[in-house]
């Protein structure tokens, strides 16, 4: 059983359903994770909305870079979270209070971001919850022929 105690077939109808990920920690660095994941992202035909309050009015892969969840546009389908474990309760309850305005229906937490308090209060906030995963890596493993 996997951390999140989803299988292939919820990570891929996950993948199928969604069009929009909003990208808490996205960084300009290309050394960065984050940076080459809303790359292929944008190549696979996702929209990608960064989030880092640190570079937000810059912009990623041509994509404007907010300062917080509270300043992207709808729709975002998925929040994926590129910080450390101890910051995804803040994130959570952000993107609860935004998840109507947003649409969001999928928390994403990558490869060794894990927090199963925060991941409790987001299931019974309604949200979908993928965790110490990658999106980028999902997509090959789980939609290529």
């Amino acid at each position: 059983m996997t951390i999140d105690g989803l299988d292939d077939a919820a990570i891929r109808s996950v993948l199928t359903r969604v069009k929009t990920f909003a990208v808490v920690g996205a960084s300009h660095k290309p050394e960065r994770p984050s940076y080459d994941v809303m790359r292929f992202l944008l190549a696979t035909g996702y929209a990608v909305k960064p989030v880092n309050p640190g570079i937000a009015g810059k912009t990623i892969h041509d994509q404007l870079v907010h300062a917080t969840l509270a300043d992207v546009p709808s729709p975002a389908d998925v929040v994926d979270i590129f910080r450390t474990s101890d910051a995804v309760p803040g994130i959570i309850s952000e993107v609860i209070a935004q998840k109507d305005r947003l649409g969001v229906s999928v928390i994403w937490m990558q490869l060794g971001v894990i927090n199963e308090d925060a991941a409790a209060k987001a299931r019974a906030a309604g949200l979908t919850v993928i965790m110490d995963r990658c999106p980028k890596i999902e997509i090959g493993r789980l939609m290529r022929p």
